[in-house]
């Protein structure tokens, strides 16, 4: 007998779509049952039962034959077997540790949208750091030297800054806010890619390095710590910039001087991410224990590309756990007065 299930087809659907994307499945599987739930959203309860009961949900668009089995049992009140399915291999605990440092962050400081290179609209990337208990989260799209990522313009992100008002008008009293921000890219010349003008109007802004990465050591190291002296900069995201496992391959990091770098991080006041991406795993434990010992604050980040990423966070919270690394060093612990103040002191 088919368990009883009262989330409703929409929720059905996103659930997949989150527990897909957790399991680093395609993306084109992802937007499958992501575009059948916005495509059912208008619909009240009784057309979409009419609809299932005629074999015209199908006719949706945007709703096909695995879609349209989802909706038909969530609508019949029975767990859809896709979602039981999913659920039974990714739904439990990704990692053994980090679960109590994890119940004390507050947010995320690093993820991206559907404006530069992630799957999905800012307001779905709202409604699931909500959905996890967050009570905020940082919008940090590209900036506009990484075109591969169609990293945004000055005009983009400032309409990107009306759009983060308007999803805060929206969830107004839900006790969660969307933070503006931005992944900024580390210029070769130690310059970040964006007006001072519109760096200012950001609540947080995190600088990384994602071109030229095998840099030599001198150089590299003089164009980190450029990035990390401007007031601007509040967070050193991906310091290495390696890949250890994925489909895109591996990459080794880039070589630089770590206590000179991780020293002016601390002079500075800028934290060092701990990224929680499973194929980035960066910094390296050896440069984590590092930055510990220097007294480095740090930000713990999903840099979630899709909704369902959001939840790398537990990753990057076992990493910091088995460091030894004080919660209170980890600035997306705090709450959110004191993380702007400190961001912008």
């Amino acid at each position: 007998m088919s368990e009883a299930y009262d989330g409703g087809a929409v929720a059905a659907l996103r659930r997949i779509a989150f527990l897909l994307e957790r399991a680093r499945e395609d993306t084109y599987k992802v937007k499958a049952f992501r575009g059948a739930a916005a495509a059912i959203l208008p619909l009240s309860a009784d057309e979409l039962a009419a609809a299932v009961a005629d074999g015209t949900v199908t006719k949706l668009p945007g709703v096909g034959a695995s879609s349209a089995k989802v909706i038909a049992d969530a609508v019949a009140g029975v767990v859809p077997e896709r979602l039981a399915k999913l659920e039974q291999e990714h739904g439990g605990p990704l990692t053994t540790g980090g679960a109590d440092l994890r119940a004390r962050l507050r947010g995320d400081l690093h993820s991206h949208s559907d404006w530069s290179d992630g799957g999905s609209p800012i307001e779905e990337m709202a409604f699931t750091a909500i959905e996890l208990g967050h009570d905020y989260q940082v919008l940090t799209d590209h900036s506009p030297r990484l075109k591969v990522a169609r990293g945004l313009s000055a005009e983009r992100l400032a309409r990107q800054l009306d759009v983060v008002d308007a999803v805060n008008d929206h969830l107004s009293g839900t006790g969660f806010t969307l933070l503006k921000g931005i992944e900024v890219d580390i210029l070769d010349d130690g310059g970040l890619d964006q007006t001072d003008e519109l760096l200012a109007r950001l609540d947080v802004r995190v600088a990384s390095v994602h071109s030229k990465l095998a840099m030599d050591a001198p150089a590299m190291t003089k164009r980190m710590i450029g990035a990390i002296r401007n007031p601007r900069t509040n967070v050193l995201g991906h310091c290495t910039g390696r890949l250890v496992t994925g489909n895109r391959g591996t990459r080794p990091g880039s070589q630089f001087d770590a206590e000179a770098v991780f020293a002016a991080c601390v002079e500075h006041d800028v934290a060092v991410e701990i990224n929680a991406r499973p194929e980035r795993r960066d910094p390296p434990t050896r440069l984590l224990e590092l930055a510990r010992d220097l007294g480095c604050l740090f930000s713990i980040d999903s840099d979630a590309h899709a909704p369902g990423q959001l939840d790398f966070l537990v990753y990057g919270c076992e990493r910091a756990e088995a460091a030894g690394i004080d919660p209170d060093r980890i600035v997306n612990t705090w709450p959110q007065e004191r993380l702007l103040s400190w961001a912008n002191g």
